[in-house]
């Protein structure tokens, strides 16, 4: 259990923040939750009433105040719609690691967080002895997405269609010494990221095969962690704290102009929480964040608006069409980063024809553990977004977020949909020339 001076201190902070918020209920237009359940208490406005009087509910009620705080999916749709700038998010996040922090985590949580993730040696081996023994307790789904399904009930696979843990992270497949070439123009880091390395690697190498076309050259260093957004969001800031002085440690033994990401989630983390949600940090610490925050892009827009993209000759079998593709904007990436037009700028110079669904900015439902904890508003959530997707006529869907790959992979092999999801690396990777590195 923290200190009370360390909990009044945190409080003090939190309650400097809470009091831009003039309850107008903006919020309450743009919260994907609070436009199924039409509760006051799940929209951010009834959230920030409650933490007005955090302290003296933390002990009157510590239980339910963290309940109500779990149930958001951290999507940022209120903040980017607030008209007083309100960084609900923030807010969020220090309130939980508040709260997390008087009540102490869970046995499970901190076996997860502080065993585990917190270690990435550790956790690398852990999932990738997962990734060889899942057939025991998987099969596939037998639909376009490649999700797989539970072999046997599951309370926490249930009904979901998810997508397997790669047999070969993308972590495995680099020299031990990690990759560092040259190229004509910027030097960019690559930040994997935990759910591209170990269940998407082929974004990964899409991404390596792009930028190795627009001659950039990249440093991938081995030994890579978490960004800790998934304990920060459970309110673990010991645990996010270690993963950042890992992940820094890393990173600076090259040199490099950009720091670059296929993962909206990593993304906005690096740039928008390490500074500000770091425990304690020293002066040096400090600087050292702000300065990545601001070296720090999502892929697309660094491809488009760094290093220019152009469309590719790609060629068309007579009397063919131009494959029809829809784009969800992950909240990540829009509503946090303001990157919305470059991954489309991207989509179209691969070739295809981009057709917009209706609502591409409204969150898909995953919210990182409010799918695992909330499953069924989680998918109700999904299932507009699917449906959203179909009416299009598209044959791909593409995202810039591995987790938003992740739901709407399961909402469209739920439906028994064609469809596949695909990043917009993916998809611009795969028509370069068959000789491109």
């Amino acid at each position: 259990m923290a200190g009370m001076k360390e909990l009044a201190n945190l409080v003090k902070e939190l309650e400097e923040q809470l009091v831009t918020c003039i309850r107008c209920g903006m919020c309450q237009s743009v919260c994907p939750l609070f436009e199924q359940t039409r509760k006051e208490a799940d929209v951010a406005r009834g959230k920030l009433a409650l933490l007005t009087g955090l302290m003296d509910n933390i002990f009157t009620d510590p239980d339910g105040v963290n309940e109500r705080l779990n149930r958001c999916l951290l999507c940022g749709s209120c903040a980017a719609n607030c008209p007083s700038g309100v960084n609900v998010v923030e807010i969020f996040i220090k309130a939980r690691a508040i709260l997390a922090e008087y009540k102490g985590l869970s046995p499970a949580k901190k076996l997860i967080f502080r065993q585990l993730l917190a270690n990435p040696g550790r956790f690398d081996a852990l999932v990738e002895w997962a990734g060889r023994f899942q057939g025991l307790f998987t099969k596939p789904s037998a639909d376009a997405q490649g999700t797989s399904c539970a072999r046997l009930i599951s309370p926490l696979l249930a009904n979901r269609h998810f997508m397997p843990l790669s047999t070969t992270p993308f972590h495995k497949t680099l020299p031990e010494k990690g990759v560092t070439s040259t190229g004509s123009r910027l030097r960019a880091a690559f930040f994997t990221g935990c759910l591209i390395d170990k269940i998407f690697p082929n974004v990964a190498k899409a991404s390596l095969k792009v930028l190795s076309h627009h001659k950039v050259g990249v440093v991938i260093p081995p030994g890579q962690g978490c960004c800790g957004i998934p304990a920060l969001a459970s309110g673990d800031r010991d645990s996010f704290t270690r993963l950042v002085d890992h992940n820094l440690a890393v990173f600076e033994k090259e040199p490099f102009d950009v720091l670059v990401t296929a993962c909206a989630t990593c993304t906005s983390t690096i740039k928008k929480l390490w500074p500000t949600v770091y425990k304690n940090p020293s002066d040096d610490i400090r600087q050292k964040l702000t300065a990545l925050a601001e070296k720090t892009m999502d892929i697309n827009q660094f491809l488009v608006d760094k290093v220019g993209i152009e469309p590719l000759d790609t060629l068309l079998i007579k009397g063919s069409e131009k494959e029809i593709v829809t784009y969800h904007d992950p909240c990540h990436l829009k509503k946090s980063l303001g990157v919305a037009d470059q991954p489309r700028q991207v989509i179209m110079a691969a070739g295809c024809k981009l057709k917009e669904m209706a609502g591409s900015d409204k969150c898909c439902g995953m919210g990182g553990s409010f799918n695992i904890y909330h499953y069924d508003l989680s998918s109700t959530i999904g299932k507009i977004k699917e449906e959203n997707i179909e009416k299009t006529g598209c044959t791909t869907v593409s995202t810039g977020c591995p987790a938003c790959m992740m739901q709407i992979s399961d909402m469209l092999g739920k439906a028994g949909s064609s469809i596949k999801v695909r990043h917009p690396m993916e998809i611009y990777a795969s028509r370069l020339k068959k000789n491109t590195p």
